[in-house]
């Protein structure tokens, strides 16, 4: 069979996949987007990661705010949370989200396919789609392949059928005690958000504390909010075995600094980390080879081992955002077009979408004593924030890590309300190089939470030198 030729070939239609296509088709060249499935269209964080966990954690906080609005004076009755109308909010938006993508695509011109594709030759893709064949051969390849949960090899995992972010945000029904495995981004969110919907929450974690890449101070804090809602957190245990299955019971035994000891649920969630989805579509064929934990091998401009042909977004390894695989898209369209850009220093914010949120940019204290790097630090608690007195969010704090010898910041970290807004104000600030004086002595607006960086950075202590 004699491949369809084609200027663009990209594989996976996720943030750094769709934007080739959307850039370069209506630009004149050919273009074939292969998806492996419909309702993956737009990739995951439309369809099942980012956009729907945001959209049911937000209906769990609305719960949250049902149950205790009296504090704020409004009287209200029993709150009762119907898990079905909680889903159909979650797909009529993804439902939207698909259309959307499906309309961008028409209007590119670029090829949409929808079946399973896998190499058969160098920039050769051979699809099934509706029960055909196609051979697909690109002058230019792109690689977007994605992750999936990891399910880690423990005894009776598998077979116990545990929810992963995928089943556990298309659920009709309330859990009765949910046991997340995991203290990272998702275990964190979806422990918090099923707790608020009304199920008993355990949370178990074989770190020794919650998001274990950040600072002891942030983590605990983060732990007693969650603690404060009644979830209950197991951290250092290690899982030797599970027993039942998720939706009837299991049974996690657990190796923990206490001994050995049984915990008992009716659902288990699997929030342990991600596998890059590389393996069983011919990249050996393709000449794209991989690292030893299976993500693409890359160079800074995001090329493969093989001739034309990049790789983008989590599967080549970049740091699992949506915002940072619209970059990784940025430095293969800037250098298609003659110019030179990397993914070298790349000032990368992240948000926690737990209640209240952790967000950071640059350095945390734990990063920059591993570097060696002298830092001032400065924290502010929420509860020191206007803002957040007149609307009762005062847990968290502001820490800020500035230069010991120059007036540079090096990094910021918000657990506190409106996080994720305030975060891009550093940022912006560390990307035009702005001394801390800068937001110091900024007119900031009042009362917003973004103020506080005021009161932040004015307890900055003096430089030694």
């Amino acid at each position: 069979m004699s491949p369809e030729q084609f200027d663009i070939l990209v594989l996976g239609s996720g943030a750094g996949g769709k934007h080739v296509a959307w850039d370069m088709s209506p630009a004149g060249a050919r273009t074939a987007v292969v998806e492996r499935e419909r309702r993956m269209i737009g990739g995951s964080c439309p369809n099942t990661n980012c956009l729907p966990s945001k959209n049911e954690i937000w209906s769990a906080k609305v719960a949250d705010l049902a149950r205790h609005a009296a504090a704020y004076g409004t009287i209200t009755g029993p709150v009762a949370v119907d898990m079905a109308r909680v889903r159909q909010r979650k797909r009529t938006m993804v439902e939207a989200q698909v259309a959307r993508h499906l309309e961008n695509f028409r209007a590119s011109g670029a090829d949409l396919i929808i079946g399973a594709g896998r190499f058969v030759a160098p920039k050769t893709l051979e699809v099934q789609s509706d029960g055909k064949t196609r051979v697909l051969r690109g002058d230019r390849v792109f690689l977007n392949l994605g992750t999936r949960a990891t399910i880690p090899d423990v005894p009776g995992l598998s077979s116990a059928a545990p929810l992963t972010h995928v089943e556990a945000l298309d659920l009709g029904r309330l859990p009765e005690h949910l046991l997340v495995l995991g203290g990272g981004y998702v275990g964190l969110e979806l422990a918090q958000a099923y707790r608020r919907f009304g199920s008993r929450v355990t949370l178990i974690s074989r770190a020794p504390q919650l998001a274990p890449r950040e600072d002891p101070d942030v983590a605990g804090a983060l732990r007693q909010i969650l603690e404060s809602e009644g979830i209950e957190v197991r951290l250092s245990a290690h899982l030797l075995r599970v027993q039942g299955r998720s939706g009837d019971h299991v049974s996690l035994r657990a190796r923990t600094p206490d001994g050995e000891r049984t915990i008992e649920g009716s659902d288990l969630l699997v929030a342990v980390g991600r596998t890059p989805d590389t393996a069983g579509i011919g990249l050996e064929t393709a000449g794209v080879e991989l690292d030893d934990r299976g993500y693409i091998k890359v160079n800074d401009r995001l090329e493969t081992t093989a001739p034309g042909v990049w790789a983008m977004g989590e599967c080549a390894g970049s740091p699992q955002f949506t915002h940072v695989a619209i970059d990784d898209f940025r430095v293969v369209r800037d250098n298609q077009a003659g110019g030179h850009r990397t993914t070298r220093d790349r000032l990368v914010p992240f948000c926690m979408f737990t209640d209240p949120p952790l967000a950071r940019v640059g350095l945390n204290e734990r990063e920059a004593e591993s570097r060696g790097v002298e830092a001032r630090i400065a924290t502010l608690p929420m509860s020191d924030v206007l803002r957040a007195a007149t609307t009762g969010e005062t847990q968290g704090f502001m820490k800020a890590l500035v230069d010991a010898r120059s007036d540079s910041i090096l990094g910021f970290t918000m657990l506190g309300a409106e996080a994720g807004e305030v975060v891009a104000v550093v940022q912006i600030a560390m990307l035009a190089g702005m001394p801390y004086t800068g937001l110091r002595d900024a007119v900031l607006a009042h009362p917003t939470m973004a103020e506080g960086l005021g009161a932040l950075f004015a307890k900055v202590p003096a430089s030694s030198t």
